[in-house]
């Protein structure tokens, strides 16, 4: 027998976030009734796209001057940006009809051409570009600030993401007299600190939840919150919100930290060479437990933080909300490729991806040119440097239970998110079938 609870028989009388539901799904009937539930508060949209909807492409809005709200998708190229502007436009969104303004630095791609937003070309960093482009933009109500820069250091990286970040906040906030929200995306360095120090710093004993104080350590996604907190304050009634995905399953070939297509790409190679596909990691990030944020989920929480007024001023952990293996990610990853020989090699002395990859150019040029691909560098597409310390140890693994407690009940399936995206980079011709 199914077993079903709420705290309440009436649940329109109800906050959504205090909504709990449990199902043992032993009967189709449960999970109808948990959908009707949630769908009579207003939570169909979330909770529909968890269950069946993950990866259908409603009808986008198309009516002029009816929008409800404005966004500025800053990074709208990247891994997370991509989601945002096939999500935002879409006639269900809550919020919507929402009008899209995507900004990026460089020209816009082909693959990014369907895209149902205002395409903005603007380097951030640049103070003069961005006042010219960005303060013209006064309908925006919201802003989703998913990008940043990377340097040498993280002194660096501090320096270069608090300019561009404030840069952005002070062009549009003083001009975009409707603005509403600002929605930060970070991520789970804010409790493990660095790239430079991982696995070599003190952080915090995982899992990590929101409420863990500061590290003492250099670390760009505390300036990115500063500088928020600072420009935001400026202008009354503007709420805001932090979002700090794990390892990111999504589309981009422009993302510095896109495993997917860097595993694809590694993969496309030791087939097209008739290699084994060997994990190029280290023996405790085979066998470890370790969880993923898939792009578009990371997305609906960032759109359910702007009009759920129970979410705003918060930062929330986003992941997918279940567990999985690489050496079993790896089996999945040899199939789809068509690779026979595929594992982990023992022993001490470990061969990075990078150094697998570096004289591997040609080898790419021949695979774009053999299957038409979209022409793409091997320095473009390889994010080599992210994968090795992805896999230098073992996974973090942070806490969703604030985002659960607050309303948000989304969650992925890792393999089905895995296989997807892949089959997206190949839909878009970026890495071979």
């Amino acid at each position: 027998m199914p077993s079903l609870f709420f705290f309440s028989t009436q649940p329109s009388e109800i906050p959504n976030y205090k909504i709990v539901a449990t199902c043992l799904l032993s009967s189709p009937s449960s999970i109808s009734l948990c959908y009707n539930l949630l769908k009579r508060n207003k939570m169909s949209w979330w909770w529909a796209g968890d269950l069946s909807a993950a990866w259908k492409k409603p009808e986008v809005h198309g009516g002029q001057g009816s929008y409800q709200s404005v966004a500025l998708i800053v990074g709208v190229t990247g891994i997370v940006g991509n989601s945002l502007a096939e999500i935002l436009p879409r006639s269900d969104t809550p919020g919507g009809p929402w009008k899209v303004y995507g900004m990026a630095r460089r020209p816009r791609p082909n693959w990014h051409e369907n895209c149902p937003v205002e395409y903005i070309q603007c380097d951030i960093s640049d103070l003069a570009q961005t006042q010219s482009k960005l303060s013209q933009l006064t309908d925006v109500t919201h802003i989703f600030y998913v990008t940043w820069a990377s340097r040498s250091n993280e002194a660096e990286n501090c320096k270069i993401n608090g300019l561009m970040f404030r840069n952005v906040l002070q062009a549009v906030v003083p001009t975009a007299t409707n603005l509403r929200h600002v929605c930060l995306q970070t991520g789970t360095k804010n409790y493990i600190g660095p790239f430079e120090s991982f696995y070599n710093f003190e952080s915090h004993d995982p899992p990590y939840s929101e409420d863990l104080p500061r590290l003492k350590v250099h670390n760009f996604y505390y300036t990115l919150e500063d500088v928020m907190f600072e420009e935001v304050a400026k202008k009354e009634g503007v709420t805001w919100s932090v979002h700090r995905p794990d390892i990111i399953f999504g589309f981009s070939p422009y993302s510095l930290m896109n495993i997917i297509v860097t595993l694809s790409v590694y993969a496309a190679i030791c087939k097209h060479e008739g290699a084994p596909l060997m994990f190029p990691g280290t023996k405790e990030a085979w066998n470890c437990y370790a969880i993923a944020s898939d792009a578009d989920l990371v997305a609906e929480q960032q759109i359910w933080a702007c009009v759920e007024p129970n979410a705003q001023n918060q930062a929330f952990n986003i992941h997918n909300a279940d567990i999985f293996k690489w050496k079993h990610f790896w089996k999945v990853l040899a199939e789809q490729f068509g690779i026979e020989k595929y594992g982990f090699e023992e022993g001490e002395n470990r061969v990075t991806l990078a150094e697998r990859m570096k004289d591997k150019g040609p080898v790419w040029e021949e695979i774009v040119k053999k299957n038409q691909l979209c022409p793409t560098k091997l320095k473009e597409v390889g994010g080599w440097w992210f994968v090795d310390t992805m896999f230098g140890g073992e996974a973090f693994i942070s806490c969703m239970n604030k985002s659960k407690e607050h309303g948000f009940l989304g969650f992925r399936n890792s393999t089905k998110s895995f296989v997807y995206w892949i089959g997206k980079m190949r839909a878009q011709k970026i890495v071979p079938n």
